[in-house]
């Protein structure tokens, strides 16, 4: 990994990484988390690129149930799951590169 904890080989993912990382920062996953996190992966192979906040709250947010059509409670659903940075973490934990600021 670099200093901030993100893989330099995308190749190297796997869940057992997710764990630790997620062990050292604090987070116990469960099915919401690894849902977002395979998310992340799959976006990443078909885009090469990492998604943002508000990809992700418009795509997932409508297939999560009528709780969560609404774009602002799927975002505070995600907030509630990864408090301190949800893309950020979870780029780090789905093996991703760092996303590049205010995404």
């Amino acid at each position: 990994t670099d200093p901030q904890g993100y893989l330099c080989n995308l190749a190297q993912w796997s869940e057992e990484f997710a764990e630790e990382i997620a062990e050292r920062d604090g987070l116990k996953l469960y099915n919401d988390h690894w849902e977002l996190i395979w998310y992340f992966r799959d976006y990443y192979n078909e885009n090469q690129v990492n998604p943002t906040m508000h990809t992700m709250v418009t795509t997932l947010g409508k297939t999560k149930g009528d709780q969560f059509h609404n774009q602002k409670d799927y975002e505070k659903h995600i907030y509630s799951l990864f408090p301190r940075d949800p893309v950020h973490e979870l780029c780090k934990l789905s093996g991703l590169p760092m996303p590049p600021p205010d995404t």
